[in-house]
């Protein structure tokens, strides 16, 4: 319906004979839909994430606001296998012991007090008389 859209992006109204509809309700001039944090073309050629009305690309989406590993602060691919304690989560190779840098592996036993993670052998008796598992 070209001349009847407004571009979410410049809110001109869409008179081109091709524009780009990113979600039920937001229609884009071919040349306004970027990515809000590089400027990177969001054409039928790459990923277009949403958020709060803005447009990103894969990259940035993920940057901004993926789940980031507790430890490293890097951002997770589809791929990476994952470590979970309360609600942090690790790369594998990065849940580590802070004290020893023995990695933990499923299975073994470990506290997490604050932000670090202890093997059973650096950590001692817990707090509470329990381990986490």
């Amino acid at each position: 319906r070209p001349g009847l859209a407004l571009c979410a992006g410049c809110g001109g109204r869409i008179q081109d004979p091709f524009l780009l509809r990113v979600s039920p309700d937001l229609e884009w001039h071919v040349a306004c839909l970027k990515c809000a944090e590089c400027g990177q073309p969001l054409d039928e050629t790459c990923t277009c994430f949403l958020r709060d009305g803005k447009a990103y690309c894969k990259r940035d989406y993920s940057r901004l606001f993926g789940i980031k590993c507790a430890q490293c602060r890097a951002a997770f691919s589809s791929s990476d296998l994952v470590m979970r304690a309360r609600d942090h989560v690790y790369h594998l190779e990065c849940f580590r012991c802070a004290a020893c840098g023995r990695q933990l592996l499923p299975g073994d036993q470990f506290c997490l007090r604050e932000r670090d993670l202890l093997c059973r052998a650096d950590h001692g008796p817990p707090p509470d008389g329990t381990a986490a598992r």
